[in-house]
């Protein structure tokens, strides 16, 4: 999953919203360098991703991709899937999508302390609304590129577009069988973090 759907499954309070994102940014062990809130959202993320990467509807979509694709399938199921959340929004959450981003923004951009590398991209992240943004295919391509700049082998990601319009259509279904297990996960896992 991505920036998007780990802000939607993390939950709606300040401290949520921050630690769903940080789980991107923050690695290693926590200790005590967040308050609890944060740590635990970091926490959740931390479980959605091993649940999402271990899951049989996600080695399903991985495998629609050709072997060559293989190595970076995972970063560009992860963008789609975050496409298709966007996309279907009004179906997984209540109330418009802009409304949660623009939201999102205000408490991010108003954070004091960021990560370092979520400090130096919160500021593009809210100007051009990279979450709302997903809504559009072709942004996809653009966020391909971003990506590549920082990969060892950017030539990698290049036919990623020409295999997201070949695969549509199985993707975005094995998205909609899968996302409503992984809002009951996180739903459950959170319950479990509850003192």
């Amino acid at each position: 999953m991505n920036y998007l759907a780990h802000l939607h499954l993390g939950g709606q309070r300040p401290e949520e919203l921050l630690g769903s994102l940080y789980g991107d940014f923050v690695k290693g062990r926590l200790q005590g360098q967040y308050s609890p809130a944060i740590e635990s959202a970091i926490q959740l993320h931390r479980s959605i991703d091993v649940f999402t990467d271990a899951h049989p509807l996600v080695d399903q979509s991985l495998s629609r991709f050709t072997q060559t694709r293989r190595r970076y399938a995972g970063i560009v199921l992860d963008v789609f899937f975050d496409h298709c959340l966007a996309r279907d929004w009004a179906q997984y959450a209540e109330g418009p999508l802009e409304r949660f981003t623009s939201t999102f923004y205000a408490l991010l951009v108003a954070q004091p302390q960021l990560p370092k590398r979520l400090a130096s991209i919160a500021p593009h992240m809210a100007a051009h609304d990279w979450l709302g943004s997903y809504r559009d295919f072709g942004v996809l391509e653009q966020v391909f590129n971003g990506i590549a700049r920082r990969l060892s082998h950017p030539q990698e990601l290049s036919g990623a577009m020409r295999d997201l319009h070949a695969l549509y259509e199985p993707l975005s279904e094995d998205f909609s069988a899968f996302y409503p297990q992984l809002q009951a996960f996180a739903a459950r896992e959170k319950l479990s973090q509850t003192p």
